[in-house]
């Protein structure tokens, strides 16, 4: 009997993978409605709607630093009818950093398609007496522990690009977290605090404006809309590198064939033209391509910063 339903469930998988979708989706979002993520997001979901003829929703699910969305997605059924918005803190860093999480980032997930990735941006405050990064950090040997750096709190790309920037550069730099982006541009900005690393898309404007002064970018290559600003490599830093990704994951069982589904609906909408050169414009990469290659790129994310956080003793608040 129970050979007789195995193969009879065996043999319905496939079927219901190609009947996908039947019913509605959800993707599973662990920021504030508006930001960048969330924007990725419902872009993806309003052209799969349209695409699938059904209906596709973003749930904002905010709790514990994001991580009630992971958990929310590991323990849903792997049918493809709940995805999450991947992100850096919730797969990579804070797995890392709080082992008890009730989710294995490793395990649990199926990798789907990377949408895009955003470098970060080193600022400092216009006041800083520096013009170059190389100043900034002969600056900072000066007066060590007196320098300070924001960030959107602990286990954010933010903080882990500037620990990273801190080991390579060996200097003394304080942090400051702050719940999210906007509080500690604004402190930025007024002189609170002396540097920032943020994602190109948030940071452009400020930089545009005059209002901050920027000093290198965590990129291979120059960014197009940041042209005149140095990478860091070109700095003299190549190993400060990274940025805050964003990707799209099923929970790990998920068929193939809707794995498959996905990343092909994925990777045409963000290829179209018009969706393209919008986030592209905003200084995003899209990388794309298929489930294997966003598989290999969050392992060797979890080799870069694990090795950041332990190097750095960095700690979770407890």
């Amino acid at each position: 009997m129970w050979l007789a339903l195995a193969a009879s469930f065996a043999l319905g998988s496939p079927a219901l993978a190609q009947d996908y979708p039947s019913k509605p989706i959800r993707i599973m979002v662990g920021a504030s409605a508006g930001g960048l993520v969330d924007i990725i997001a419902r872009t993806f979901a309003q052209n799969l709607q349209s695409r699938s003829g059904q209906s596709v929703v973003v749930e904002n699910r905010t709790g514990a630093t994001g991580t009630h969305s992971a958990d929310a997605v590991a323990k849903a059924p792997p049918d493809g009818y709940t995805l999450l918005l991947g992100y850096p803190a919730i797969m990579v860093v804070l797995p890392i950093l709080n082992p008890g999480l009730p989710y294995d980032a490793a395990k649990d997930f199926a990798p789907v398609v990377h949408f895009g990735t955003a470098a970060n941006v080193l600022v400092v405050n216009k006041e800083v007496p520096v013009q170059s990064l190389q100043e900034l950090i002969a600056l900072a040997k000066a007066k060590p522990g007196t320098l300070t750096y924001a960030s959107q709190g602990i286990g954010s790309s933010a903080h882990m690009a500037a620990e990273q920037f801190r080991l390579a550069a060996g200097i003394d730099i304080v942090h400051v977290p702050y719940r999210g982006s906007a509080p500690a541009v604004t402190d930025l900005i007024a002189g609170q605090v002396n540097m920032m690393f943020d994602n190109v898309t948030f940071t452009m404007p400020q930089v545009k404006a005059g209002k901050v002064r920027a000093l290198g970018v965590t990129a291979d290559k120059r960014l197009s809309v940041l042209p005149d600003v140095p990478t860091m490599g070109e700095a003299g830093l190549p190993d400060v590198q990274g940025g805050v990704w964003f990707t799209l994951f099923a929970p790990a069982g998920t068929p193939p064939e809707v794995v498959g589904y996905l990343n092909k609906q994925a990777r045409e909408i963000f290829s179209a033209p018009d969706v393209r050169g919008r986030f592209e414009s905003q200084g995003l990469v899209l990388p794309l391509g298929p489930p294997e290659q966003l598989g290999a790129f969050v392992t060797e994310e979890r080799k870069r910063w694990g090795d950041v956080i332990k190097r750095a003793g960095i700690q979770f608040p407890r």
